[in-house]
C-alpha cells in the first residue's frame, strides 16, 4: 500500500469549460424527432460500379441497426429516415428521385474503396474532443458484400453500425488500444496485466500465433523482460460465450455484447482513448449528457415504433447560377473588376467539364445574363465570360436575383433539386426575409458570398438553411479572398477526378521594379489542367512574367494571354500534364507605381487511379459568442488515409484589422486532439471585433518528411474467439507497409479556403485575459534511479499560444481522487520549474518525498498551468507508477539462472515491502513510449512501454 503524507491545498481559480467548443457539423442534415434519427444520408462513392447488392445491403444493415441501438439506448433512438444516394452513372430506376440539398461531400455515411486497398476497416472520422460530433463513418463496399466479415467484426448492423453511430452522433471513442494492449492492474492487492478493454469482465487467454507456411501454432503469452507486459505479437483471444453486457465500444462483435459501458461497467484503469479524451467518464456518461439524451424520453415500447424507411436519390449533372451584384456600391473598391477576376477563374478552371452554368446580375432588378449553358470545351468557358459584369449601379434586391437564377435553372430541369445559386453581394437588403421561405423549400443549394464590410448580415441564412458553403471576402486585395471563394465552390460529388485543386493563391504589394518571386511544387498526383495566373490592380500592361519548368523550361509574359474583356489578368495554361517538380516564378513589377501582383495556380488530378492529395479546412463552428474559443481545423489527405509530416500555416481575416497568422500542429497537444491523424489544429483566441472573418490555409509537404498514416476510431479486428476450449484465429488485418506508404507520395503544395465564420459579443473597449492554458494531455513518466521523470508539452498563456507562468504537479493514491479533487492531493514541489512557450517539450525530475513503495502499488500523477493572470488548466492526463513482479513461472526459459535469481527472489522468499520493480505507465496515453524504471537495491533496470 502507497503511503502519502502532507497534503497541500491550492485555491484553484475557474477556468473555462471547454465544452463549449462541440461544433456544428458540417452539412449533416440528420434530425432527432420523438427518438427516431431522420434525414441521415448514405452516399455511395461515384467512382463504383454498379452493384445493387450494395443498397440491400444499407438496408438491410440500417434495420437491424435501430433494433439493436434502441436497446443499448434503453428504448430512447432508433433510426427512421434514411437517405441513399446513386451515383449518376448508376441506371435510373422509376423509385430514383432527385437529390435535392444532399451530396456526397456531406453525408454521414460514405460507401467507398480504400486507398492502397488498405483492409476493409469501418472507421469514424472524428475531429473533435469528447461529446463532439464526428464528420462521417466509411464503409467499403467489401465490408458491406463480403459476410466472410463477420467473424472479424460482428454483424453489420447488429453491431457495428451502431459502434460507428456513437462515434459519429455522440462524439466517444474506441476502448481498445491497439498501441497500448496491455496495462498493469492492482485487484484486492494483486498485481496483474490486463487487457485493455471495457468492462474488465470480457474473460478470454493470452495468446500468440507463429506461422511456418500454412502451418500455424498457437501458445500462451510469456511476459516480456523489459517491459514487464505481454511479449510483441501477443493477443488477446476473447471467449465466444460471454456473461459481460458490455461493451458496444470495445469488442462489438460478442454476441452477449448489448450495452454501452457505464459508471458500474466502466473500467477507468484500462489504455484507452475513452479514458483519455473522455476524462475516464465511461461512454454511456457520455450519451447521456448529449442534447439527444436530454431532448427525449424512453419510448414505452419492446421495439422501436418505425420501422425504418428509405428514399433513393440519384444525383445528375451539376447546375450552378452565378447570381452576381452589380450595385451602385460594387464600384467602390474596384469590386467590379475583382469580382470578374474572380469569376472568370471560376469558369475557365474551376468549374467541372459536363456541368451547366447560367449568369444573372441584380441591382434593383435581375437581369439573366446567360441561360444555362453546358461545359462541353473550353470555347463555351471563353464564350461565358464575356457575360460577366463589368460596370455597376442601383440598388440592391437579393431576392430578385434569386428568384431570377431560380428561373435559369429551370429553363432546363422541371425543379429546382440539386441545383446550386452561387450568391455573391455587397450590399444590404431589408427586403431578404420575403424570400427566406421560398429558398428553404426550393431543393436548391445556395453559397454565399459576402464581399466587404456592409454585405447583408443575414445572407448567410441562405446558405445555412440548404446546406451551402459560406465565404467572406475583404476589399484587401493582397488577401486574394475573392478568388480563393470561388476556386472553393467545387463539386459536391465526391468525384475527386475531375475537381480542380488549388496548389497556390498569393499576392503582395510589389514597389516599382521590385520582384515578386516564389516557387510551387507540382506534385505527381496532379498536373492535368493546370494553369498559372498572374492578376495585378493597377496598371493595364501585364508586368514581366518568368516561369521556368523543373525541367529548365521557360514561359514569359508572351507565352501568357491577356485577354482584351480583363486587362489585369494574364493566364498560362500547361500543355498535356504538368512537369512534376518544382516550378519557380519570378515576377516585376514595371508600373510607375506600387502595385499588388498575385500568383493563383490550379490543377486537376493526374490519374484516376491514384487520388490527390486534398485539403479540407475549417473551424469548429460558423458562430462564436466571445469569450468562448474558436479551432481552426485542416484535415490533410490522399484518399482516405492521412498525410503526416506536412507544414500547415492558417491565416485568418478579419472584417476590420490586420489578418492573422498561426501553424497548425498534428502532434497530440493543445487544441490537436490526436497525434499523427492527419488533422492540423490550432485555438484561436485572436479577435479583433465582431463581424465576418476568412479562413486560408497554405498546406506544405516535402518528401523527406511527409508520409501517410493509417486511421483511427475504427471498429476491432478480433483476432479470434475461443470457442468451445477451441482456439480459433482470424486471418491478420491486412496492412500497408511503411516503404509503400513512403514511396506514394512526393513533395506537394496546396491551398484550401475554409470559408467564413461569424464572432458575436467582442467587447470594444479592448479584450482581458479570458483563456487559460491549454489542458496538457500528454504527461508522461519515468523513473531515473530513485527519481520520477516527468515530460509533457508545454501549454500556452491563452490555451496553446503563448506561455503560462506555472505549473501545479499532484500525486495520489487514486486515478479519480486525483481527477475529482486534484487540489487535495499530495504537492510536488516545482519552485524550479519554469514553463517553456508553448508547443515545446517540458521535462522534470524530482525525488518522490514520503513514500513507501512496496509490491503491488499504484501512484498516479497529473499537472495542471497557471497563466499570469491566475488563470488555471484543465486537470492533465493522469500517468501511473505501478510496481508489478510478474510470476516466476512465465519468465522466458531462455532468461540465465544468474540472473533470475540475482534479479527475482523466489515467490516464497519475496518480502511485500521489498521496492522490487518500479514500472511506470501513461493511464490512458494514445502511442507508445518507453518508461525505464531502476531495480532498487542492486537489482536489474527494467523498462515499460505503454
Amino acid at each position: 500500500m502507497t503511503k502519502i503524507v502532507e497534503k497541500g491545498t491550492m485555491r484553484v481559480f475557474k477556468s473555462l469549460v471547454l465544452l463549449f467548443l462541440v461544433p456544428v457539423v458540417r452539412g449533416s442534415m440528420v434530425q432527432l424527432k420523438n427518438g427516431g434519427y431522420e434525414d441521415i444520408v448514405i452516399a455511395i462513392n461515384p467512382e463504383l460500379p454498379e452493384d445493387h447488392n450494395i443498397i440491400r445491403n444499407i438496408k438491410d444493415m440500417v434495420k437491424e441497426a435501430s433494433t439493436y441501438l434502441f436497446n443499448a439506448t434503453k428504448q430512447r433512438f432508433f433510426f427512421k429516415a434514411v437517405k441513399i444516394i446513386i451515383p449518376q452513372h448508376w441506371l435510373p430506376k422509376s423509385e430514383y428521385l432527385s437529390v435535392k440539398t444532399e451530396s456526397y461531400d456531406k453525408a454521414d455515411v460514405i460507401v467507398a474503396n480504400p486507398y492502397l486497398k488498405y483492409g476493409d476497416d469501418p472507421y469514424t472520422l472524428q475531429y473533435g474532443g469528447c461529446g463532439e460530433k464526428g464528420r462521417y463513418i466509411h464503409f467499403t463496399p467489401d465490408f458491406l458484400l463480403n459476410d466472410t466479415l463477420y467473424n472479424i467484426y460482428g454483424s453489420r448492423g447488429t453491431k457495428v453500425f451502431v459502434h460507428e453511430w456513437a462515434h459519429l452522433r455522440w462524439g466517444v471513442f474506441d476502448e481498445y488500444n491497439n498501441d497500448a494492449p496491455f496495462y498493469v492492474s492492482v485487484n484486492s492487492g494483486k498485481a496483474s496485466v490486463e487487457a485493455t478493454r471495457c468492462s474488465a469482465d470480457i474473460t478470454g487467454k493470452y495468446i500468440v500465433q507463429s506461422c511456418t507456411g500454412n502451418n500455424c501454432m498457437t501458445r500462451e503469452c510469456d511476459y516480456d523482460q523489459q517491459t514487464k507486459l505481454y511479449e510483441a505479437g501477443c493477443k488477446f483471444v476473447p471467449e465466444k460465450t460471454q456473461n459481460a453486457p458490455a461493451s458496444i465500444m470495445y469488442m462489438q462483435s460478442l454476441p452477449s455484447v448489448v450495452e454501452f459501458c457505464d459508471q458500474s461497467t466502466h473500467n477507468e484503469k484500462a489504455t484507452n482513448l475513452q479514458n483519455k479524451m473522455c476524462n475516464y467518464h465511461s461512454t454511456w456518461e457520455v450519451i447521456m449528457n448529449s442534447t439527444d439524451f436530454s431532448n427525449t424520453s424512453p419510448i414505452n415500447s419492446a421495439s422501436p415504433p418505425f420501422e425504418t424507411s428509405f428514399s433513393l436519390l440519384q444525383t445528375k449533372d451539376r447546375a450552378v447560377c452565378l447570381v452576381l451584384d452589380v450595385s451602385g456600391s460594387m464600384a467602390g473598391y474596384n469590386r467590379i473588376k475583382h469580382l470578374y477576376q474572380a469569376a472568370e477563374i471560376f469558369l475557365l478552371q474551376i468549374i467541372e467539364m459536363g456541368s451547366w452554368v447560367g449568369i444573372v446580375t441584380f441591382e434593383s432588378t435581375a437581369q439573366i445574363t446567360s441561360n444555362l449553358r453546358q461545359i462541353v470545351s473550353e470555347n463555351v468557358r471563353q464564350d461565358l465570360i464575356k457575360y460577366l459584369p463589368k460596370s455597376a449601379g442601383g440598388g440592391t434586391n437579393i431576392c430578385a436575383g434569386v428568384r431570377k437564377g431560380f428561373e435559369v435553372i429551370k429553363q432546363k430541369y422541371s425543379n429546382l433539386d440539386g441545383s446550386e445559386i452561387v450568391l455573391l453581394t455587397d450590399g444590404e437588403d431589408s427586403g431578404m426575409s420575403i424570400c427566406l421561405k421560398e429558398v428553404e423549400d426550393s431543393g436548391s443549394i445556395i453559397h454565399t458570398i459576402a464581399l466587404g464590410p456592409s454585405a447583408a448580415p443575414e445572407l448567410e441564412q441562405f446558405s445555412d438553411m440548404t446546406g451551402g458553403l459560406k465565404f467572406y471576402a475583404t476589399d484587401t486585395v493582397d488577401s486574394n479572398g475573392l478568388q480563393d471563394a470561388f476556386s472553393g465552390i467545387s463539386s459536391g460529388s465526391g468525384n475527386i477526378s475531375e475537381q480542380s485543386i488549388q496548389l497556390e493563391s498569393t499576392a503582395q504589394s510589389v514597389a516599382v521594379k521590385q520582384w515578386m518571386n516564389g516557387t510551387v511544387t507540382v506534385d505527381s498526383t496532379v498536373g492535368k489542367d493546370t494553369f498559372f495566373v498572374v492578376t495585378w490592380d493597377r496598371s493595364t500592361s501585364p508586368p514581366d512574367i518568368l516561369l521556368r519548368d523543373p525541367k529548365g523550361k521557360e514561359y514569359r509574359t508572351s507565352n501568357f494571354t491577356v485577354s482584351d474583356l480583363n486587362l489585369r489578368t494574364a493566364r498560362l495554361n500547361i500543355a498535356g500534364t504538368a512537369e512534376v517538380g518544382d516550378w519557380l516564378y519570378w515576377i516585376q513589377n514595371n508600373h510607375t507605381v506600387s502595385q499588388v501582383i498575385s500568383m493563383i495556380v490550379t490543377s486537376r488530378p493526374a490519374s484516376l487511379a491514384v487520388p490527390p492529395v486534398t485539403v479540407k479546412a475549417h473551424m469548429n463552428k460558423d458562430t462564436n459568442n466571445f469569450p468562448n474559443p474558436m479551432v481552426i481545423y485542416a484535415e490533410v489527405s490522399q484518399g482516405f488515409l492521412p498525410v503526416l509530416g506536412a507544414t500547415v500555416m492558417a491565416t485568418v481575416e478579419p472584417q476590420t484589422g490586420s489578418a492573422v497568422e498561426l501553424r497548425l500542429l498534428d502532434d497530440g497537444s493543445g487544441a490537436d486532439i490526436t497525434k499523427n491523424d492527419g488533422i492540423y489544429s490550432k485555438y484561436f483566441t485572436t479577435f479583433k471585433g465582431n463581424g465576418r472573418y476568412n479562413l486560408k490555409v497554405h498546406i506544405q509537404g516535402r518528401n523527406q518528411t511527409v508520409r501517410l498514416g493509417r486511421r483511427q476510431s475504427r471498429a476491432l479486428y478480433v483476432p479470434g474467439y475461443i470457442e468451445n476450449g477451441e482456439i480459433k484465429i482470424n486471418a491478420p488485418r491486412p496492412e500497408v507497409s511503411d516503404d509503400e506508404i513512403q514511396a506514394k507520395l512526393g513533395s506537394f503544395n496546396r491551398v484550401a479556403t475554409g470559408g467564413s465564420f461569424v464572432v458575436k459579443n467582442v467587447p470594444s473597449g479592448g479584450i482581458i485575459d479570458v483563456f487559460p492554458p491549454c489542458k496538457i494531455t500528454d504527461l508522461e513518466a519515468q523513473f531515473e534511479e530513485d527519481k520520477i521523470h516527468l515530460s509533457w508539452t508545454a501549454p500556452g498563456n491563452d490555451l496553446d499560444e503563448g506561455q503560462a507562468d506555472r505549473y501545479i504537479i499532484k500525486m495520489s493514491e487514486s486515478l479519480l481522487d486525483l481527477r475529482n479533487t486534484f487540489e487535495d492531493a499530495t504537492s510536488v514541489n516545482t519552485s524550479s520549474l519554469i514553463p517553456k512557450p508553448a508547443g515545446t517539450k517540458e521535462s522534470f525530475q524530482f525525488k518522490p518525498e514520503n513514500v513507501t513503495i512496496e509490491n503491488g502499488t499504484i501512484i498516479y500523477f497529473a499537472i495542471r498551468a497557471i497563466d499570469n493572470a491566475s488563470l488555471t488548466s484543465e486537470v492533465s492526463n493522469v500517468v501511473q507508477a505501478a510496481l508489478f513482479v510478474p510470476p516466476k513461472e512465465s519468465l522466458p526459459d531462455t532468461l540465465p539462472t544468474e540472473v533470475i535469481t540475482k534479479s527475482v527472489p523466489t515467490q516464497e522468499s519475496l518480502p511485500d515491502t521489498i521496492p522490487t520493480e518500479v514500472i511506470t505507465n501513461s493511464v490512458p496515453k494514445q502511442g507508445s513510449f518507453l518508461l525505464r524504471f531502476l531495480l532498487m537495491l542492486s537489482m536489474t533496470v527494467s523498462m515499460f512501454q505503454y
